[in-house]
């Protein structure tokens, strides 16, 4: 147990992550043709879904609501694109990714302009326990923690409960935190200006949809189809960095190809939801080199199977991932409440 924790801290250079984030690098081209295929066999299914659960609420709502977990797929997978839009992987120019971005970014709730940069942020420093808080789930290390007043606990207790992690916070950060770039008016006023264009377009698509269907209809059909995808998202973002194995150091220690490599999970989707997720679960390697299309992550696997075991999660194990919610620096791992209350009894 004490090996595999120190590899935590100080992860596994059997495998340099440099050279093989320099290596990976000839995976980086889009495929101009197969990233338009993919995006119309993401965005054609979802309206056609969508009209279907319209048309189905005149014989069943429950029928309604069964359709809204594809159509939810399908939302979920129009996300990754603009994700892979945002790193400049899903075509070959710049400019059309973010064009292409901004207009998901409408289905999405997402603005695209604002959420890139977080997102930047994100990767830059991902596992880096100096520079947490932008871009990433809120984790506090054990002795934050401990060191905050019992309201503070509380909070942080709340904020990390299941029921507001996946459920009420999802709808909170696509519904209403999307709507204002609070925390990045530091980076100027562009994360203003995508977010207002991205809350005025959203406000006029949703109008001419409820002008053709009808509000109650509308929030019907959308209402199951926006939770469902909102809190699939949050659950394999959540997954791919707060698990077993994943890797957090200060500054001094941190090294970015390397926490990249082994601070993020390789999330073992069946193949179905491998598709509909975009192969998001391979984080590894998209940490470690995000420039690559999702569709060509399969042939990295391939191509490097001593990647297959690093921070391997299967679904059954991801369950255990949702009472880790302190990082215990001594420890070098992620803990949950009740082991650091166990603890405290025994101390």
């Amino acid at each position: 147990m004490t090996e595999n924790r120190t590899m935590q801290t100080t992860p596994d250079t059997s495998i340099d992550a440099r050279q093989l984030a320099r290596d990976l690098s000839r995976y980086r081209e889009p495929v101009q043709g197969r990233s338009i295929i993919e995006l119309a066999i993401t965005l054609g299914p979802f309206v056609l879904l969508w009209l279907l659960m319209w048309v189905s609420l005149e014989w069943s709502y429950w029928l309604c609501l069964l359709l809204a977990v594809p159509t939810a797929g399908f939302l979920v997978r129009l996300f990754m694109i603009q994700h892979d839009c945002g790193h400049g992987a899903f075509l070959r120019r710049r400019a059309s990714n973010d064009w292409l971005g901004r207009v998901l970014g409408v289905l999405t709730l997402t603005p695209y302009d604002y959420w890139r940069r977080s997102h930047a942020i994100h990767h830059a420093t991902s596992g880096n326990l100096d520079h947490r808080g932008i871009g990433d789930i809120n984790t506090l290390t054990v002795r934050e923690y401990q060191t905050l007043p019992w309201w503070g606990r509380l909070r942080y207790w709340i904020y990390r409960h299941p029921v507001v992690m996946f459920g009420v916070g999802p709808a909170y950060l696509f519904l209403l935190q999307f709507r204002l770039p609070v925390g990045l008016m530091r980076k100027g006023w562009q994360p203003w200006i995508s977010t207002m264009v991205n809350n005025v377009l959203i406000g006029v698509l949703i109008s001419v949809v409820v002008w053709a269907v009808g509000i109650a209809d509308f929030l019907a059909v959308h209402i199951p189809v926006m939770l469902l995808a909102t809190s699939a998202g949050v659950w394999l973002f959540y997954v791919q960095h707060q698990f077993d194995e994943t890797a957090w150091a200060p500054n001094d220690d941190w090294d970015a190809q390397q926490f990249a490599l082994h601070g993020s999970s390789h999330y073992d989707l069946p193949a179905v939801l491998r598709w509909f997720t975009a192969n998001i679960g391979m984080h590894h390697i998209h940490h470690l080199c995000s420039r690559i299309p999702f569709y060509r992550l399969p042939q990295v696997l391939r191509d490097h199977p001593e990647l297959s075991s690093i921070g391997r999660l299967t679904p059954l194990e991801s369950l255990k991932c949702v009472r880790l919610v302190l990082w215990d620096e001594a420890g070098q791992r992620l803990i949950s409440f009740s082991e650091l209350r166990s603890r405290l009894k025994q101390a």
